[in-house]
């Protein structure tokens, strides 16, 4: 479960950047788009949010920090001597160029509350924590920070965090441009396994649609349970197929396209020896009885993306995982959009408390009928070229205020800035 992201002097974001998943005291929706997590103290989750923003204002940058902080967890500890930290910090301004990087992000795992963050130059982690909650009081199992030399590491432990004398080796294995938590975990760290777990199993970051995976929908529909799954997906956004079927055969030289240099032609017959391609066909019931199968390539692209994206969304919702995708309406109408998102407010279709973040452009969502106030967020750039996020909350809308024109027409902000006049010769 997802409570609260932060970044800090990433890319274009310069001043720390806050996502919350809290709900507010609101009750509009209360029961379909929030949920207990069941821990004292913590207040209801929402199930979803929205961030909404013209183009490059920092939407995506958004995205690519929580796959930046992910990435970093799950790799860091294979990091050689020396080597550079990838990551870009806010360049626009002297004093940042310089500075670290910062994420933190709280998230609750196995019944446990969870805030781990760390900063980051390019050569070295700078910090690093984490504070544990399995009482419901913070327990400040571990913390690291650079000396003012800028070389030496201090470090903190607190009794609560176990290890005995295995501590020590895992402190010392640790090197400069890693963090504690992946080389620990490698290490065979138990305590902190469900922190590097959450990013290992329960994140799951698109930042790009081509990264979508093509094997969940094909695997799902490789037994008649997965395609039964896949057909009530697919109608339940009003598609109109009666079956799907896949067949599979061997690659040949002649399905490669025309055109193609001859030495790139070589390099895939090479690559593809031996390899099966599966063919996705789709059933049509024809009026008066009857049926005609459809290639994949005939049907429309939101159709296909629909396929696409069928098998990692049963597979998010089924293991109550959480989703972070930047622009998910490309190629989407916006009914199929309300769809998507509305499966995770669906009781019976998300019983595990799967949660949703989204950049989109798609102001049918503002709708009041289909998600609450607190769900959304907007990014603008401020006057130096950085990102600024803001919930809609700050502008206290009315419960039934119409949000998507209130948005169209500036009153929220983060709207392109289109000059008007003549297109000159």
């Amino acid at each position: 479960m997802l409570i609260e992201f932060n970044a800090t002097n990433f890319r274009s974001i310069r001043e720390k950047a806050s996502l919350s998943m809290s709900a507010s005291s609101s009750r509009e929706h209360l029961e379909t788009n929030s949920f207990s997590t069941g821990l004292k103290g913590l207040p209801r989750l929402l199930r979803s949010s929205a961030i909404y923003g013209p183009n490059a204002s920092g939407k995506s940058t958004l995205v690519a920090a929580f796959h930046f902080m992910q990435q970093f967890v799950l790799s860091s500890h294979a990091q050689q001597e020396g080597q550079l930290i990838q990551f870009v910090p806010f360049r626009l301004h002297p004093e940042t160029t310089g500075k670290p990087s910062e994420f933190e992000v709280h998230f609750v795992e196995g019944g446990v509350r969870y805030q781990y963050g760390f900063g980051v130059t390019s050569s070295q982690v700078v910090s690093e924590w984490l504070v544990a909650f399995p009482h419901g009081r913070p327990q400040r199992w571990f913390h690291r920070s650079v000396k003012e030399n800028g070389i030496s590491m201090e470090w903190e432990f607190s009794t609560l965090f176990h290890g005995g004398g295995r501590r020590r080796l895992w402190q010392e294995s640790t090197r400069r441009n890693a963090l504690f938590l992946s080389t620990a975990v490698q290490l065979n760290c138990e305590q902190l396994r469900p922190v590097f777990d959450w990013f290992a199993r329960r994140l799951a970051v698109v930042s790009d649609q081509t990264l979508i995976h093509h094997a969940f929908s094909l695997d799902l529909c490789g037994n008649e349970e997965g395609r039964g799954e896949m057909m009530r997906f697919m109608k339940a956004a009003d598609i109109n197929i009666s079956g799907i079927e896949i067949r599979k055969a061997l690659f040949a030289p002649d399905l490669i396209p025309t055109g193609l240099p001859e030495l790139i032609r070589e390099q895939l017959i090479r690559d593809m020896k031996d390899k099966e391609l599966a063919n996705v066909r789709f059933r049509h019931d024809i009026a008066g009885g009857g049926a005609v199968d459809f290639d994949m390539s005939e049907e429309s692209h939101g159709t296909q993306r629909l396929f696409w994206l069928a098998g990692p969304w049963l597979d998010i919702l089924k293991k109550g995982r959480v989703l972070v995708v930047d622009e998910l309406d490309a190629s989407l109408h916006p009914l199929l959009m309300r769809f998507l998102v509305g499966r995770f407010h669906d009781a019976v279709a998300n019983t595990g408390n799967a949660q949703l973040v989204l950049t989109t452009h798609d102001t049918s969502l503002l709708d009041d009928r289909a998600m609450r106030r607190d769900q959304f967020w907007f990014v603008e750039k401020n006057e130096d070229g950085s990102t600024r996020l803001f919930p809609l909350t700050d502008f206290h809308p009315r419960k039934e205020e119409a949000r998507e024109a209130g948005y169209l027409k500036g009153r929220y902000g983060a709207l392109p800035f289109i000059r008007k006049g003549r297109l000159s010769a």
